[in-house]
């Protein structure tokens, strides 16, 4: 350990989620020494949100001994660029979605001037999940976090794959519905794979199927538009046909793409992070049987498929840390 570590012993990682902004700080040896965390929309403006973090994270900087003690900050966020330190038109954030955010300068600026750096939120996820999760000792896996979007974050030979401008691994936006059927995604485009497969998109499946049959359903005891992916994995669990059907028709989906995705890294595994994997085999098995069936016959049962064994929270927040012990 060198003496500007010693002197400043902590770094901050902000996990920066379409729905909550998860904030650590965290030693040298991945220790999440104290925690805190604010809503990340119902802000007007990214000065508003940022003031907003700020005012949360004074009591816990304190606990920690002050601003003295913080080397840097790094943070995960949607669409964001590790080169530039900036969210580019994040359609998930009502106060990044129409343009270019500093936010790893607004933040520098306001916290005593600590150097701040800023990756893809999934990319946090996946160096977390390298470090400290079940991609140890892998050098070529691709993480997909399955929430309120999906995103992905793709280590090629030990590193991780940002492009030249920043902004590679937008596996959610591939194309996976061409034509007017396809659902409009918050990108502006139609068909992505984030439409069908991420939290909302499930839900959405689930109100469409619910649309098109009278077949009887737990979920038809739900106001359609309250319908949760968590409230189809209930249903599913216990017994519900239709909601096992929306499972099985989102799984197809994902494990078409992967093996999609296969073709350009040849990835040793898969692994899913995020809310939705909580629903097990109910989304696992269908993700599995589907890749099998479409990939490439040179890469058919080479690739593991695994869930995260980090908590959704902590894997973000310490692949964040990660980026901010990395600035030198």
């Amino acid at each position: 350990m060198n003496e500007q570590t010693t002197m400043k012993p902590y770094v901050i990682g902000l996990d920066l989620g379409g729905t909550n902004s998860v904030f650590g700080i965290v030693d040298s040896r991945g220790e999440i020494k104290a925690t805190t965390a604010i809503k990340t929309g119902g802000y007007e403006t990214a000065d508003a949100y940022v003031d907003a973090c700020v005012e949360a994270l004074q009591p816990i900087i304190e606990q920690v001994g002050g601003i003295e003690t913080i080397k840097a900050m790094g943070i995960g966020a949607p669409n964001g660029n590790y080169y530039s330190g900036t969210i580019e038109f994040a359609p998930n954030l009502p106060w990044a979605h129409n343009g270019v955010v500093p936010l790893a300068q607004m933040f520098s600026d306001r916290l005593n001037g600590i150097p701040v750096a800023l990756t893809n939120d999934a990319n946090a996820a996946a160096i977390g999940e390298m470090v400290y999760g079940v991609a140890r000792g892998m050098k070529n896996f691709i993480v997909i976090t399955l929430g309120t979007g999906v995103g992905s974050g793709i280590v090629v030979n030990g590193q991780l794959l940002y492009g030249h401008d920043g902004f590679a691994g937008e596996l959610g936006h591939v194309t996976m519905v061409r034509g007017e059927e396809g659902r409009v995604c918050g990108c502006g485009r139609k068909g992505c794979l984030e439409c069908y497969c991420s939290a909302t998109g499930v839900a959405r499946t689930a109100r469409e199927m619910l649309s098109k049959t009278t077949r009887p359903s737990l979920l038809r005891d739900m106001n359609p538009e309250d319908i949760t992916s968590l409230d189809v994995s209930i249903a599913a669990e216990k017994g519900d046909e239709l909601a096992k059907e929306i499972y099985e028709f989102t799984g197809k989906m994902l494990g078409e793409a992967c093996a999609d995705f296969a073709a350009f890294s040849s990835p040793e595994a898969f692994i899913f992070f995020g809310g939705m994997v909580k629903a097990g085999e109910l989304i696992m098995k269908p993700i599995r049987d589907s890749y099998e069936a479409h990939v490439l016959k040179i890469f058919k049962n080479k690739a593991k498929f695994l869930v995260s064994g980090l908590d959704g929270a902590s894997a973000a927040v310490l692949g964040a840390s990660a980026v901010g012990w990395e600035i030198q």
